[in-house]
C-alpha cells in the first residue's frame, strides 16, 4: 500500500496483481536477455538488436 500510494486496502489490493503480473514478465525478459548475452545468442522475437550492450555517454 505504502509503495503504491494506497489509502484504501481495496485499492491495494486490485493493483497488486496486475503489479505482480508486470514485475513477473519483467524479470523473465531480463532473465532472457541476459541468458542471450551470455551465450551470444539472439531471439527472432527481440527488438531487432543484437542483443549486445549499448555504450551510455
Amino acid at each position: 500500500m505504502a509503495r503504491m500510494g494506497h489509502d484504501d486496502m481495496r485499492a491495494a489490493l486490485i493493483y497488486q496483481r496486475a503489479t505482480s503480473d508486470a514485475d513477473e514478465r519483467i524479470a523473465d525478459r531480463l532473465s532472457k536477455l541476459v541468458d542471450q548475452h551470455r551465450t551470444g545468442s539472439a531471439d527472432d522475437d527481440d527488438d531487432g538488436l543484437s542483443g549486445q550492450p549499448v555504450p551510455v555517454g
